[in-house]
């Protein structure tokens, strides 16, 4: 077991009234990894943090740190630290004070306890700002001093409850480069909560992905944007565009699935093969594999109105409406576009086949059981 520095075993979370916070969760966090959990408001991340720290009781399955059964230990005894999103630092003192403050409690040797915390003042960038108060430090340098008193005992793991959740959107891009900077650089396994998309994906080695107390798919970034395993994760993850239909009849890998009065010619995951003629299924396709106009050798196609056009930085989105209600997105660089559509324009938008997947159901509490 100690390969991993977490194991989580089945862990359920019923509060009472029989609130089921967290069902069934399962997962191993290797040595070293960055890890984040991700889903909306109320999946049920943050209570899975707070019983992996022991601020939690677990009602079901057990929990390991280190190969140590942790589950009914309290915080004190297990080898984490935490970091909230609203930094906690103690105002009267200065960031020195603050990051020194547990080896102080735990009675280190002054000289010691002084040498460990120029170490990691200078590891986040604060060195030159020992003796400065809580209250004269920005946003991101007020993180930082969090950051460097969650980790000046070397804990085993390093839990974060929306660490970035208070700073403004251009300190939040520079901080999640400095959090990954410093995470690699320290070895710590970071296990952190977030609601944000670019956050969990563009930082975590390992997203776990939640939704109604229930994890809907574990992986890298690149294996769920790419292969989002159902319709929650397609749905909330990257900028897919959803079709739903019909299948009616498959080829190999491949079903032929009819929405609307079209056919669609679409690749079926190796988990879902399964899947039968004539039920009803949704299938997905990411708005940078879509494109404009009838091109010959992309297998599937569907016309459209133009609504609008998007801009995010380098990218530029045209949205098409191809049904009441059914908007698709196609997703470009700006420099490699030519559009000049007009509002009501109708355009044949397409994708190859490859490029659209067909998409498992999203997990549910009642599909696990009691």
């Amino acid at each position: 077991m100690a390969e991993f520095d977490v194991i989580i075993e089945h862990v359920d979370k019923t509060f009472p009234g029989d609130t089921r916070a967290v069902i069934d969760f399962n997962a191993e966090i290797e040595h070293g990894e960055f890890v984040s959990m991700l889903g909306p408001s109320g999946c049920g991340k943050t209570t899975l943090l707070r019983m992996v720290g022991g601020l939690e009781e677990v009602t079901k399955g057990r929990i390991f740190i280190s190969g140590q059964d942790v589950t009914d230990l309290p915080p004190s005894q297990r080898d984490t630290s935490m970091m909230f999103q609203s930094f906690a630092l103690f105002p009267h003192r200065t960031v020195f004070q603050n990051v020194e403050f547990s080896l102080k409690m735990r009675g280190m040797d002054k000289d010691m306890r002084g040498r460990r915390v120029w170490e990691m003042l200078e590891t986040v960038g604060l060195d030159e700002l020992a003796t400065r108060r809580p209250s004269d430090l920005s946003g991101g340098q007020q993180q930082r001093v969090a950051l460097a008193r969650a980790l000046i005992s070397e804990p085993t793991v390093l839990l974060l409850d929306e660490p970035l959740g208070a700073l403004d959107y251009n300190l939040r891009q520079t901080m999640m480069v400095e959090l990954k900077k410093i995470q690699q650089e320290t070895g710590i396994t970071f296990i952190m909560v977030t609601h944000s998309q670019q956050e969990a994906m563009s930082m975590a080695d390992k997203v776990i992905v939640m939704s109604d107390a229930v994890v809907q798919q574990i992986g890298s970034s690149r294996e769920i944007h790419e292969n989002p395993r159902n319709r929650f994760v397609a749905d909330f993850i990257g900028n897919n565009n959803m079709f739903k239909g019909v299948i009616r009849s498959r080829s190999g890998s491949m079903v032929f699935v009819e929405a609307g009065d079209q056919l669609f010619y679409i690749r079926v995951p190796e988990h879902i093969r399964h899947v039968p003629i004539g039920q009803e299924a949704h299938f997905s396709v990411r708005a940078d594999l879509m494109h404009t106009g009838d091109n010959p050798e992309m297998a599937n196609k569907v016309e459209g109105t133009y609504v609008a056009t998007e801009f995010l930085g380098t990218l530029e989105t045209d949205v098409f409406e191809v049904g009441p209600g059914h908007f698709v997105h196609v997703e470009q660089h700006r420099h490699l576009s030519d559009s000049s559509y007009r509002v009501g324009e109708r355009e044949i938008l397409c994708f190859a086949a490859d490029s659209g997947m067909l998409l498992e159901e999203t997990r549910r509490a009642e599909d696990i059981g009691a």
